[in-house]
């Protein structure tokens, strides 16, 4: 082999290991950071670096780890599935088991970023754990599932037993007991996700006495998630639990500890007006639902009084 034939094989090799750009589907959209793009940026400069100096010693990347260690944003931990419950048609509570009495580590409210592959196709999804931030051995995760979704197909394909990656945590929200007089929480589907581990923290501190209302918007009564521990909270002098039902038409068909705080129709400007005027302490307001639900909420809060910096969108 001549010297010209030795610098190509050179080259090639080094073209093999220059990171691949990542598709669209492999970001979550959630804005986490680091994005899988930051992270692409980021070893794309290492292996410039690298190339330009001709030492691979440069090249120090990690692995996706086969067993739990310490959680972190960049790296893909694999965790064992430890139970799947199908709480509505298209919607899973799934337990992941940590080692012994270990914690997540996650703040309430902070959410993880889930890598799946379908079809040969790498796609990640953010999702918010709603087991409590003290949680011990185990963590919950609340999964919707779309008809189309590729995500959708590799979930409902999990089953007790199976490994799943995931990374993290991420989340700018980061609540500090008593740190507001009241959260109006504005949640719609599975977005009721980030507001349970949070509601959980003030309810299970006997020394934090923020006020609470929460507004949880779903199509029917019986595509409400969490029912019994919607009621249980419910029971805190402290907190207020509504229900907004898009498909409902008759109060006579609920149960009866439904009925006086169940509304019909959409969550729109003049309930959440009567919302915010019925708090009992000055409001800090929480929105997670879909990008259309979120933008109308955000109008909504405006038109009722509150402050650009007196709300959170997850």
């Amino acid at each position: 082999m001549d010297e010209r034939e030795e610098d190509e094989g050179a080259e090639e090799a080094w073209l093999q290991l220059r990171p691949v750009e990542p598709l669209p589907s492999q970001c979550c959209g959630s804005g986490c950071s680091p994005c899988v793009f930051d992270l692409y940026h980021r070893d794309l400069a290492k292996w410039e670096a690298a190339h330009s100096s001709n030492d691979r010693s440069l090249l120090s990347g990690k692995q996706p780890q086969s067993c739990p260690s310490e959680l972190n944003p960049e790296d893909f931990l694999a965790f064992r599935i430890s139970a799947v419950d199908k709480l509505t048609n298209d919607t899973y509570c799934v337990r992941f088991a940590l080692p012994g009495n270990s914690q997540l580590g996650l703040r309430p409210g902070q959410h993880l970023v889930l890598r799946g592959i379908v079809e040969d196709l790498e796609i990640q999804r953010a999702y918010t754990p709603i087991s409590p931030a003290t949680a011990e051995g185990y963590f919950e995760v609340l999964i919707k599932c779309y008809q189309r979704g590729l995500m959708s197909q590799y979930v409902e394909s999990w089953r007790a037993g199976d490994t799943a990656f995931w990374r993290g945590p991420f989340g700018d929200f980061f609540y500090k007991p008593n740190q507001f007089g009241e959260l109006l929480m504005l949640a719609a589907g599975t977005g009721l996700a980030p507001m349970v581990p949070i509601l959980q923290s003030i309810t299970d501190n006997a020394d934090d006495e923020t006020f609470v209302t929460l507004v949880c918007c779903f199509k029917t009564f019986d595509s409400i998630y969490l029912k019994t521990f919607l009621q249980e909270q419910a029971r805190f002098w402290n907190v207020r639990i509504f229900f907004v039902l898009s498909q409902e038409r008759s109060l006579e068909q609920l149960p009866w500890s439904y009925r006086e705080k169940t509304h019909f129709g959409r969550l729109g400007l003049d309930l959440v007006e009567e919302l915010v005027s019925c708090c009992r302490r000055k409001p800090f307001a929480l929105v997670c639902g879909s990008p259309e639900f979120t933008k109308d909420m955000v109008k909504c809060l405006l038109c009722a009084g509150l402050a650009e910096d007196s709300y959170f969108l997850f």
